[in-house]
């Protein structure tokens, strides 16, 4: 004790930590080369977290025996990937999740108006007046129709977009910008199938086109082609026969729609017409004989889809008069509201009344050639003296405006002022295909007729195959 007392505290306390050190140096020191490898590996795997204990331990039990030179390479295998591992796993993080947008959608019903909606749905009216000064096509918000859909569309409680589907193809989507809104109209572009139906008439088209499996828009576009050719009133007879290739349209792989008309073979009292869609150089289409020759005429036959209910006849007794008159014209008895159409391109030259024959539109279509349409409702839409109109244009409504007894569509066909009877009248022709294109049309003619034979083969194989 002495002997201690003669050291100074500070040294005693110096030596007894070596000491300490020392002791700890010797309990975790390995004895053996083989504990030397245990204590490492255990040390690797406990950061890493690549195997258990047991796995360790068998692991050191194998490389006992394998080549010592091993052992750093073997260190290298399971350590862990470094700074490579941490920057990908830093990056994934960093990454924003994309942003759920929470919808509200409302179908368009007849009556609503936009400020309604945009009330239903939480959006201020004020809000609306900025979105219709928008951008791009935000003013065409305003367009809305009953059987649409608009939907609204939020993130975190914030407008962040609208959407307006007109149908399956069409939609308007408005964003908000730096400086207010923004709109643009998105088209879904379609695939494109070709389809093919045939049929052969006991009734009426209508009936055998339905029996066919065609819509009735695809129904009134071939009768459209048709149409200065065949009355589908009065010249259709039991046994005519058509056949049609046409479009189908798809979504998703679900069909949505009809398209155009690509072909189509008509029997009408043991004729044959055949019409064909011909896209000219011009990007312009219509149908075309196989020779060249146009389907359309000048005029249409009938102004409208109705039946005859008084013809031409210049010797008529009068049906309110009871006198001898001639009726000049052809009547059609149509429902209150029909459409009426006009029978070819020109310019209007009256709209208005006109003594017993009522609200009355009068074109001149040149070639010293007016038509005339009366007792109708009321006019088409931007109907007025002087303006032009297309062929099949919509220029006025059935009615029983004038001295008439029930509703009806009068309708005239004047050549150099003369009445002529419009259901027999020679119809000029429109344009064939230009001589210089003849070569191309011909090539496409060639392409559309072997289409149509190789359908009409796959659909009589399938009958035969079902036995029918």
């Amino acid at each position: 004790m002495k002997l201690l007392n003669t050291f100074p505290r500070l040294h005693l306390l110096a030596a007894g930590s070596l000491t300490f050190i020392l002791g700890l140096g010797f309990v975790f020191t390995a004895s053996t080369p083989a504990e030397a490898r245990r204590m490492s590996l255990e040390m690797d795997l406990e950061t890493s977290q690549v195997q258990p204990r047991a796995d360790a331990d068998k692991a050191l039990a194998d490389e006992s025996e394998a080549d010592p030179s091993s052992i750093e390479t073997d260190l290298a295998d399971i350590a862990p990937t470094g700074d490579a591992g941490a920057e990908d796993t830093l990056t994934s993080l960093a990454e924003d999740p994309e942003p759920v947008i929470d919808w509200q959608e409302f179908k368009i019903r007849s009556g609503d108006n936009l400020a309604s909606l945009f009330d239903r749905a939480g959006i201020s009216y004020g809000t609306l007046l900025t979105i219709l000064r928008g951008e791009g096509e935000a003013k065409k918000l305003e367009k809305i129709y009953a059987g649409e859909t608009i939907a609204f569309g939020r993130i975190d409680g914030e407008l962040s977009e609208i959407r307006l589907t007109r149908d399956r193809l069409n939609s308007l989507r408005i964003i908000p910008t730096e400086n207010g809104y923004k709109g643009e109209t998105v088209t879904v572009e379609p695939e494109i199938r070709r389809a093919f139906a045939a049929g052969i008439i006991e009734d009426s088209l209508y009936l055998a086109a339905k029996d066919a499996g065609m819509t009735d828009k695809l129904t009134m576009e071939l009768a459209g082609i048709y149409g200065w050719d065949i009355d589908f009133v009065y010249d259709i007879r039991k046994g005519d026969r058509f056949e049609v290739v046409y479009e189908e349209l798809y979504v998703d792989g679900e069909k949505i729609d009809t398209g155009r008309i690509i072909s189509a073979s008509f029997t009408n009292r043991g004729e044959d017409i055949v019409a064909l869609l011909y896209d000219n150089e011009a990007g312009e289409s219509d149908y075309y004989t196989p020779e060249g020759k146009s389907m359309r005429k000048a005029f249409l036959r009938t102004p409208i889809n109705a039946r005859v209910s008084s013809p031409f006849n210049l010797q008529r007794r009068h049906p309110v008069l009871n006198v001898v008159r001639p009726h000049e014209g052809t009547d059609y008895a149509a429902p209150t509201g029909t459409p009426i159409k006009s029978a070819g391109a020109g310019r209007v030259r009256f709209a208005g009344w006109k003594g017993g024959y009522g609200r009355t539109v009068i074109v001149g279509h040149g070639d010293n050639i007016s038509t005339l349409y009366a007792h109708m409702s009321r006019l088409g839409p931007g109907i007025r003296n002087g303006v032009k109109v297309k062929q099949g244009q919509t220029i006025g409504y059935v009615g029983k405006t004038g001295m008439v007894t029930g509703a009806h569509l009068h309708y005239e066909f004047r050549v150099n002022g003369s009445p002529r009877n419009s259901r027999t009248v020679s119809l000029p022709d429109a344009k064939p295909v230009p001589n210089q294109e003849m070569g191309r049309f011909k090539s496409a003619v060639d392409t559309a007729l072997n289409e149509m034979k190789a359908e009409r083969d796959r659909a009589n194989h399938m009958t035969l195959a079902r036995g029918e």
